[in-house]
């Protein structure tokens, strides 16, 4: 089995920063991607932004810009840096990963219990 634990979410004002982790544990044998999506209420979840172990990044069109993803390959963790935080990126925020675990053929989709980012104006 594989976890996936957040943090670093938390209450701030229009034009702050948050930075989250996500740590992945257990049976890992390779992590073929990270990436963090949101779902605000009433809405569906979304992409925010993904890292693949081949190195490419992908980000949502609404934080191009503003929003970088990380990842520290050697501790399983990958980080989402937000700047210039606005109202509507109030959602919860849930890390996932792509992995092959030990002793596994397949990848397998896994997500983290996810973490409040609340925006003020």
């Amino acid at each position: 089995q594989v976890q996936l634990v957040e943090s670093g979410g938390g209450f701030v004002q229009a034009g702050g920063s948050l930075r989250l982790s996500c740590a992945a544990s257990g049976s890992i044998f390779t992590i073929n991607a990270m990436g963090w999506y949101r779902q605000a209420p009433g809405k569906q979840r979304e992409l925010v932004a993904e890292s693949t172990s081949g190195g490419r990044t992908t980000y949502a069109d609404f934080v191009k810009g503003r929003f970088t993803i990380s990842r520290d390959n050697a501790k399983n963790t990958a980080y989402l840096q937000m700047n210039s935080l606005k109202p509507e990126d109030t959602a919860i925020y849930y890390c996932n990963a792509i992995v092959i675990p030990n002793r596994g053929r397949y990848e397998y989709e896994y997500w983290g219990q996810g973490t409040q980012v609340t925006v003020s104006s």
